[in-house]
């Protein structure tokens, strides 16, 4: 079994462009609303400073702020 070149399936591809789950359009709106809610989070977490809160307040909140950071560097047209 031989791999095919890559000039066949750049070939085969290109009936077939790319669409992304979460569109160019929507990316500020995204990522900015991710920020706000891992602000809020993580002031509800440093509130409420206990390990029971961590999955209720900390996890969710650095999940928000890594994926809302990266929304907002690719929104503003910063590549990563």
């Amino acid at each position: 079994m031989s791999a095919a070149p890559l000039h066949d399936i750049w070939d085969a591809s290109a009936s077939q462009p790319f669409q992304p789950t979460i569109g160019k359009n929507t990316q500020l709106t995204l990522g900015f609303t991710l920020l706000c809610t891992a602000v809020l989070l993580t002031g509800l977490f440093g509130l409420n400073n206990s390990l029971k809160n961590l999955p209720l307040y900390g996890i969710p909140a650095s999940l928000a702020f890594g994926f809302g950071a990266v929304y907002m560097i690719c929104a503003v047209g910063v590549y990563v």
